[in-house]
């Protein structure tokens, strides 16, 4: 923005005093609340391996400085996880790692919680390398500029582009090393055996609750007495439910008719319908618990869908196949797969205005960096083994109805017949469990393939989610499953 302001004979100031401050009297204290500890159960590496990693990336980019200001990447850095920003498991902090100091800006008691305390090393003899200086949050932007003061020539501080303004200032110009991805934020993406595991026993729990939802559903929306806002608790009330459940993971869109048109909408008591027999439902939520993050989007219909409803639904089922089951190359970005969801939509002219995916954090943001799926041109970083990410294409059609099918997907390796100049490939396997509508179908717009791969998805639907419903007791709901995973048959 300075650039283009710059050529037009304009230029941005910074001010000092923040403006928004001087006219918001009665503005409420940054939340400061607990803290939650993660130990190698969850996180799989510790703290002090992943500062000796970070550490080795500053030392190959001959960089004696490192600035954590993303609130993820802190708590990911230190296996630490809070609540100060709603749906986020985060809190307010930053970091400053040095090649043999660290010091965390951190305000509140929580800090004197021993768990904390113990979690940190605070009150142990450590190697210096590894002691953690506990300092005021307020203070990072004076200790910044005290860093920058006593720079040598050549000597670098290493800060997210996305920083902001006044710290990223507190470096001088000369020694200032900017990065759009930090290798925290692409160390994050990848997640190891332990967090994807978590993700695994998440989504499982997440489908047990959603079965629940969606087999109470069928029961009292024909009764007329389940608005959006009550199908929204409900869901959040069956989550609770579950072991290791914390929050939701965003706001739950909850979408009937016309209101699913609205790709980010929630429903407020002006706005929310009553579901019916006669509109298609959307539902998109999510949850976190200690062991992974959920988002999941169903759509559903509680009476008799239209044949144009179907053949639009179909083409989204088509393309979120076509994307989940892609095989290519080690390498590939994201964006490159955004056409495969679109192709069927494509075909008859129908399209969708959003991405198609988006990286999801464990136990972290619902959406995280530095890969994604979409049209959009960013910089996204090439897909890794390892990375979760979205798979929702959707079709809305306005003042009418809105179609999303979204699973969280895992990228994993892949079998291929040749191995082009020993590259390797990667495909997606689906973490979210949860059935399909299948009367939302047209089960012969369906190639024999795409219909092999609903059958073998719903199978694996039925016994893996069927197993934990089992062990919970829940046999309504695992009767719902079983009805809902029975095989399609395309007529021939």
């Amino acid at each position: 923005m300075s650039k283009a302001l710059r050529s037009a004979g304009h230029d941005l100031v910074p001010v000092k005093e923040n403006l928004i401050d001087a006219i918001w009297t009665d503005c409420p204290q940054r939340p400061c609340k607990p803290l939650i500890t993660l130990d190698m159960s969850y996180t799989g590496v510790s703290w002090r391996d992943k500062i000796v990693a970070l550490r080795s990336k500053m030392a190959e980019r001959k960089v004696l400085w490192f600035v954590v200001t993303a609130l993820d990447e802190v708590a990911w850095l230190f296996n630490l996880r809070g609540s100060d920003v709603e749906y986020n498991p985060v809190f307010f902090a930053y970091a400053v790692i040095g090649m043999n100091t660290i010091r965390l800006f951190i305000d509140g008691d929580r800090m004197m919680d021993p768990a904390v305390r113990e979690h940190l090393q605070l009150d142990s003899t450590l190697e210096p390398e590894f002691k953690i200086q506990v300092m005021p949050y307020g203070s990072i932007l004076s200790e910044l500029q005290a860093v920058g003061a006593g720079l040598s020539p050549k000597e670098k501080v290493w800060l997210s582009d996305k920083a902001s303004y006044a710290l990223t200032e507190a470096i001088p110009k000369a020694y200032r090393y900017l990065t759009p991805y930090t290798p925290i934020c692409i160390a994050k993406a990848v997640k190891n055996a332990s967090e994807t595991e978590g993700m695994r026993r998440a989504h499982i729990k997440d489908a047990v609750a959603l079965c629940e939802l969606f087999n109470w559903l069928e029961k009292e929306v024909p009764k007329g007495t389940v608005t959006e806002i009550i199908a929204a608790d409900k869901a959040e009330e069956f989550r609770s439910q579950q072991k290791d459940f914390v929050e939701l993971s965003f706001a739950t869109i909850s979408s009937t008719g016309p209101n699913g048109a609205i790709i980010h909408y929630k429903p407020v008591p002006e706005t929310n319908r009553t579901l019916s027999v006669n509109e298609i439902y959307l539902l998109d939520s999510g949850a976190q618990y200690k062991d992974g993050t959920t988002d999941v989007t169903r759509t559903m219909h509680f009476g008799t869908p239209s044949a144009y409803e179907k053949e639009c639904f179909t083409y989204v089922l088509k393309g979120h196949i076509a994307v989940s089951a892609a095989i290519f190359p080690n390498g590939t970005k994201g964006h490159l797969l955004d056409s495969f969801a679109r192709s069927a939509l494509w075909d008859c002219g129908l399209d969708y205005l959003h991405g198609t995916g988006h990286g999801v954090g464990s136990f972290l943001n619902v959406h995280e960096g530095p890969c994604g799926i979409s049209y959009k041109t960013f910089a996204d970083e090439p897909l890794e083994a390892g990375m979760i990410v979205s798979d929702e294409p959707g079709y809305y059609e306005d003042g009418s109805f809105g179609i999303r099918i979204e699973n969280v997907v895992l990228v994993i390796p892949a079998e291929t017949k040749y191995n082009f100049k020993n590259r390797g490939s990667l495909t997606f396997e689906p973490l979210t469990l949860v059935p399909i509508q299948s009367k939302m179908i047209e089960v012969n717009l369906l190639t024999q393939k795409e219909c092999d791969w609903v059958n073998d998805y719903h199978q694996k639907c039925r016994e893996v989610v069927g197993a934990e419903l089992e062990r919970q007791g829940r046999h309504e709901a695992l009767r719902w499953l079983i009805q809902e995973t029975e095989p399609l048959t395309r007529v021939q």
